[in-house]
């Protein structure tokens, strides 16, 4: 099931997985919206009979330099970052409770939520990022007991269609991956497997944990 603001997308994707033979379903949800987010929780596992894995993907970023930051911008980044990871856990984790059969949550961070980011103006979305990173070590801690596992991913700059042709640029492309010892940015894929293994089996005894995904940048000075 895919849910996102942008009902038309997760529909077009879930197309493209059906055409992949996988059953696939894509629904309009703004993950602000707390309601919203239960009454889908609830007909996902009605329909369904449970809900297995959770993967949170929600984030935005507005940038302001720290002496420019105003309330409406920071407030504007916590509600749509960090708020939505509380109650899109909680609502999924109701229904894995009740339904007793364990799952899985994990949620997309980024190497942010532990590192500032030098010239820019990331005030808000690192404090929201870090305090995701915060937030589901204690969903762990109280989802573990059900056999509920939550872990994040945090990536380092990831190539996308997004950012593609401006890392045409020589100049912008060794930018970006000047701190990087890999010397390239990662790719959707990669990230994505960091994720199917959070999700799978092998993560079982696995949770509150973060697993960086950034060509060794979180470990190199």
């Amino acid at each position: 099931v895919i849910a996102g603001r942008d009902g038309s997308k997760a529909r077009e994707l879930a197309a493209e997985l059906t055409d992949k033979d996988c059953s696939a379903e894509g629904f309009e949800m703004d993950a602000c919206d707390v309601t919203a987010v239960r009454m889908l929780a609830t007909s996902i596992s009605d329909r369904y009979g449970s809900i297995d894995i959770l993967v949170n993907c929600v984030g935005f970023n507005n940038e302001e330099k720290l002496l420019d930051v105003t309330e409406r911008a920071f407030d504007e980044v916590f509600a749509k970052t960090l708020r939505p990871g509380m109650f899109l856990s909680q609502a999924v984790a109701s229904h894995q409770v009740a339904a007793g059969r364990g799952g899985s949550q994990i949620h997309l961070l980024s190497v942010r939520s532990s590192l500032g980011f030098r010239n820019r103006g990331y005030s808000a979305v690192c404090a929201a990022k870090g305090g995701l990173a915060v937030l589901l070590k204690q969903q762990a801690t109280e989802l573990a007991p059900h056999g509920i596992t939550v872990n994040g991913v945090a990536p380092g700059l990831v190539r996308t269609r997004k950012n593609d042709k401006a890392l045409e640029d020589p100049t912008a492309f060794k930018r970006a991956v000047g701190n990087i010892p890999f010397g390239r940015l990662a790719t959707p894929v990669e990230v994505a497997g960091a994720v199917l293994f959070f999700a799978s089996p092998l993560a079982r005894y696995v949770t509150g944990q973060i697993l960086y995904v950034d060509g060794g940048l979180t470990a190199s000075a």
